[in-house]
């Protein structure tokens, strides 16, 4: 499969930066303490970073916020992903256990303060793509069987019409999500070239190593920018 971002996403963001890393053969249903350990460990780091300081004027939440006017979307109303996760860490409600893998895509999220999607390979027809949602485009709310529409015009994670995430990085769909059963996973990693591409490179690698570390799988990495749009996923 691939990861494709539209020419029409980078004439909005020309400095959008994506870090993708996938993960094949990944055992998801076992909990793993070490990893259980290191997300309430960097929970707790950040608790400290943001004690005093609203989250949506920190310096790396204020770009997130900037990119999503650029896109048309009010950020006051949906929250960049990381915003929402590290505004509820900060105002002290933590963030639950999950499974393994979701597990560590947000405890390596939490540690450098990107957004850090995960999507299951298995549900992906062909291509996951960044794109403007189309009239004929879906999506199911997560955690709501109810299917809605995207506004047409939308950046959205899309693959054959069905919506994975709306809004750039706003609202997961309940299509994709990962379970017990997921074992292949694509986790971008979203930033911006001028202001924070050594953190999403940082990101991806360490994100990489945990998943072999912790799974005894192979991880692949990647980057896309604007002159370079496309991950293939071997």
């Amino acid at each position: 499969m691939r990861f494709e971002i539209a020419k029409e996403v980078f004439d909005l963001l020309p400095n959008g930066y994506f870090g993708i890393v996938a993960v094949k053969g990944m055992d998801n249903t076992k909990d793993i303490p070490e990893l259980e350990a290191m997300l309430q460990a960097n929970i707790e780091v950040c608790e400290k970073d943001f004690e005093g300081i609203k989250v949506k004027n920190a310096d790396d939440i204020v770009p997130y916020r900037e990119a999503f006017r650029a896109m048309g979307i009010n950020p006051n109303r949906y929250m960049c992903s990381i915003e929402a996760l590290l505004d509820r860490i900060a105002k002290g409600k933590g963030f639950p256990h999950i499974n393994a893998i979701v597990d560590l895509g947000n405890a390596v999220s939490i540690k450098y303060h990107l957004p850090i999607g995960a999507h299951d390979m298995a549900t992906i027809d062909e291509a996951l793509e960044v794109r403007h949602s189309k009239s004929e485009d879906t999506f199911i709310p997560f955690g709501n069987g109810e299917m809605e529409k995207p506004e047409e015009g939308e950046v959205v994670y899309v693959s054959a019409g069905e919506v994975r995430t709306r809004r750039w990085t706003w609202r997961q769909s309940e299509i994709g999500k990962i379970t017990e059963e997921t074992s292949d996973v694509l986790f971008p990693i979203d930033g911006f070239t001028d202001l924070n591409k050594d953190k999403v490179e940082e990101a991806a690698q360490e994100l990489a190593a945990l998943a072999e570390k912790f799974f005894k799988v192979k991880a692949s990495v990647g980057y896309i920018d604007k002159d370079n749009r496309v991950f293939e996923v071997e």
